[in-house]
């Protein structure tokens, strides 16, 4: 005899049921920091304890990796305590301390990751995509006691100016000896307060150099129920598609999207995460679909419309799919077009979270009716975020007109490691950060007008243009730059330089890539340069107005 699906509810019934009294997402008020907020009443208090209870899903795959390699729950949590003993006992890392990883992705990351947030100590995030000088400034912001690489990274490591200065452990020839070290051995058990730092993740600034957003347990555990609270509010008040399998997980480790949620929030899910390993080929990501029995994908707008795109995609019974999801850019209609046309059963369940690392990587979430009504809908804030929206001088505006967006929850970072300046300048009294975006709210719901001024979002990277103006100013040959963003259907946005040549020069474009990719990251480096024949246009304080930039095409000269 057939069952019936339950009935669905309304949006709104379905978040005051989660949050009632009893339910696992109740709320209550507690002191975070010197500041009154809501909080979920029911949670872990560290990474730790979340990873000790892991233990529960036994045999079952954590972590998956293309190359062949896996780890049940089991595995996983005996070779972090041996690694987390390796650390303490052979490289001294205390509680507080900073340990640096700089690598793909792999499995040696995540083991590292759990190893040390466990001992009680700092992992410190570093963009594996960094070039010698992004690397020293890293290095030098965080000041680590060790370093985590892989030979890859470690060679780069020549690039940079000065000595290295702490311990290198090199995953391919030096990690094993971590993870055999202590068969058998216990999880360290030094007191872990929820507000410790746990993680450093590089966000890029206005001032051209990345800041860092130094995050605690509590952020992490927070991250991770307001997570489960999205899934659980959707499986009542959206179709449920089938039974759910893998999940894939393409973003980099270094990212908040990896750490936070493919590998925090699945571990305390009990998920199973596979993971590429190399550069995204959306080929062999249909292949590993296939093979490891993956139903939810997950990734930037550019990973999706790559994955979509292709011809292999006849191979697969998108039916079987539980899941499309979005994260680290912006969902276009465009792309919820095309999901519903290759997942049909799944066009009323795409949906799209709002946050950045600064903000524990959640403040609202909108599923698709809130992105078909308008694509800068980002959704109600979630539980425990409040959100309000400011003039430039702090002073909260009119529901409905637009401002700047501040956000205040138990996800908010600490600080800024080291960068007094940039706390002050975004964080307003009573723990509030001003993200920098500006949005408005309308019946209770948040609408991005405009990420973060002039932000180039490619595939799901942030790149500030004044990273990349400063590189290109020191070029003999140029005389002005200024740098923005171009709309394209995979990437979101691809980095535009529009150049004006000094004096009697004339610089070409790939001198001009060349010269960014000395010290830039790859995806930081231009791929359109306009060679502009008539200075930048500026305004009466010398600002260029990129706005007159974008789109024009007289006295210019376009390479492509």
């Amino acid at each position: 005899m057939a069952i019936d699906a339950p009935a669905l509810l309304p949006f709104d019934e379905a978040t005051a049921r989660l949050l009632s009294a009893g339910s696992p997402f109740e709320l209550t008020e507690e002191v975070v920091l010197g500041e009154t907020m809501s909080v979920y009443k029911t949670r872990v208090r560290s990474l730790r304890e979340m990873l000790e209870q892991s233990a529960v899903h036994g045999n079952k795959d954590y972590i998956v990796f293309s190359d062949g390699r896996r780890w049940s729950y089991t595995q996983h949590l005996a070779d972090v305590a041996s690694v987390a003993a390796a650390l303490r006992e052979q490289y001294d890392v205390q509680k507080g301390d900073h340990v640096a990883i700089l690598a793909a992705n792999a499995p040696e990351w995540i083991l590292s990751y759990w190893a040390t947030v466990s001992l009680g100590a700092v992992v410190i995030s570093m963009n594996g995509w960094w070039a010698g000088d992004e690397i020293r400034y890293g290095l030098d912001l965080s000041k680590p006691k060790l370093l985590l690489a892989d030979r890859r990274r470690i060679e780069r490591l020549g690039e940079m100016e000065g000595e290295v200065g702490v311990p290198v452990v090199c995953f391919e020839d030096d990690f094993e000896s971590l993870r055999t070290y202590s068969q058998g051995a216990a999880l360290p058990t030094d007191s872990i307060d929820e507000d410790d730092p746990c993680l450093l993740l590089f966000t890029s600034g206005t001032t051209g150099r990345p800041k860092g957003a130094l995050v605690s347990h509590r952020t992490l555990v927070a991250f991770t129920m307001s997570s489960f609270f999205i899934g659980a509010r959707r499986s009542m008040t959206e179709p449920q598609p089938g039974k759910s399998g893998a999940v894939l997980a393409p973003f980099p480790l270094f990212h908040l999207s990896g750490t936070m949620g493919s590998t925090t929030a699945s571990l305390a899910g009990g998920g199973t995460t596979v993971w590429p390993m190399g550069r995204f080929d959306p080929a062999k990501i249909i292949e590993l679909s296939l093979k490891e029995d993956i139903t939810s994908w997950n990734g930037a707008t550019t990973h999706m419309f790559r994955l979509i795109d292709h011809p292999d995609m006849e191979k697969l019974d998108t039916s079987r799919f539980t899941s499309v999801g979005v994260g680290g850019s912006a969902t276009t209609p465009e792309l919820l077009r095309t999901i519903g046309e290759r997942f049909p059963h799944l066009k009323q369940t795409v949906g799209s979270g709002y946050g950045s690392s600064e903000t524990g990587g959640l403040v609202s979430y909108a599923n698709t009716e809130m992105l078909r009504e308008a694509p800068n809908c980002v959704g109600p804030p979630l539980p425990t975020v409040e959100i309000k929206i400011v003039d430039e001088g702090g002073t909260e505006v009119a529901t409905g007109d637009v401002g700047r967006v501040c956000a205040r929850s138990p996800l908010v970072m600490l600080e800024y490691l080291n960068n007094p300046e940039a706390n002050a300048e975004n964080f307003l009294p009573g723990r509030w950060i001003d993200t920098g975006d500006l949005g408005r709210m309308s019946e209770g719901k948040l609408y991005i007008e405009s990420r973060m001024r002039d932000m180039i979002i490619r595939g799901g990277e942030n790149i500030y243009p004044a990273e990349i103006e400063n590189r290109i100013e020191l070029h003999p040959d140029v005389a002005e730059v200024a740098v923005h963003g171009v709309e394209d259907r995979e990437l979101g946005q691809r980095v535009k330089a529009v150049v004006v040549p000094g004096g009697g020069c004339s610089p070409t474009q790939d001198s001009i890539r060349e010269f960014c990719a000395e010290s830039l990251a790859y995806f930081k480096v231009p791929e359109i340069i306009e060679i502009r024949r008539e200075p930048l246009p500026r305004n009466a304080t010398g600002k260029v107005m990129k706005h007159v930039l974008v789109g024009a095409g007289e006295n210019t000269f376009v390479e492509e």
